[in-house]
């Protein structure tokens, strides 16, 4: 009765694994297929690694590849250091009190559909568009409130006396920031480093209105994929296996830093 019992659940969660797994698995499968039989229903009607020299034969396409990873890494770099300070500040000196923390909040709620066609008409004048660069600061900007939001809970999780020991030996409260709470922190730090690298890397409205002809992402390579004849759809999954490749390796890096930038406070 007992191992009858478990049956049950663990039936249930195989079903479930395979509701999940099924599509990018199918994806998966769909990218190494030659487009001509991309939609018969069989396995493997044919195994090709031709979409792939496809993808990576068109220039546009490379080069996407390299404005995604840059405009990602760039953004990350640059929101994190001040995710960081705004992040101690409200975590340690209540800096502006509640009412600062819900206007950082309170800019995740807005859709990003109504605050895109402001920023297109910034960046034109100030030549942003069409760039990297110009990618680089509307992602930074975007992500800066949520990095402030996880590294203030990492903060939190930090005891402060280690910040009044390193003060009583004669640091400054900069001084103790830099030596005592970073280091703590890294774990924390690395965590939001990666989120907010998977969120530029994913971003699609912004890339899709301020780029132009030169400058593309992944995402908005991937929706050009058509022809006259329709989608291109083997070589779309050819691009979604490597647009998600990053993101599997980023995704291994995060649950190891998650879990123990979520424990370090805790037994430090």
């Amino acid at each position: 009765m007992k191992k009858g019992r478990n049956i049950v659940p663990h039936l249930l969660l195989v079903l479930f694994s395979l509701y999940i797994l099924l599509p990018p698995l199918w994806v998966l499968r769909t990218s190494f297929v030659p487009d001509s039989l991309a939609y018969q229903t069989s396995l493997f009607p044919g195994l090709t690694l031709a979409n792939y020299v496809k993808l990576f034969a068109k220039d546009d396409f490379a080069l996407a590849y390299q404005d995604s990873f840059m405009a990602a890494l760039g953004s990350t770099l640059l929101a994190l250091p001040l995710a960081a300070m705004t992040g101690y500040a409200f975590a340690r000196f209540r800096t502006g009190g509640q009412a600062s923390r819900f206007i950082v909040l309170a800019t995740q709620m807005l859709p990003p559909v109504a605050i895109v066609l402001p920023v297109f008409a910034i960046f034109r004048l100030a030549g942003l568009t069409n760039s990297v660069p110009g990618l680089m600061i509307a992602y930074a900007a975007v992500n800066l409130p949520f990095l402030t939001w996880i590294l203030m809970g990492f903060f939190e999780g930090v005891p402060v006396e280690l910040e009044w020991a390193a003060m009583t030996d004669g640091a400054t409260a900069w001084g103790a920031f830099w030596r005592i709470v970073i280091p703590v922190s890294l774990p924390g730090l690395a965590a939001a480093g990666v989120l907010g690298f998977i969120l530029a890397w994913n971003e699609f409205l912004f890339a899709l209105v301020l780029t132009g002809p030169t400058t593309a992402t992944i995402p908005v390579a991937l929706s050009g994929l058509q022809s006259q004849n329709g989608v291109q759809i083997a070589e779309v999954s050819a691009g979604v296996v490597l647009g998600v490749a990053p993101l599997l390796i980023a995704s291994r890096f995060i649950q190891r830093y998650l879990v123990s930038g979520l424990t370090f406070g805790a037994i430090k």
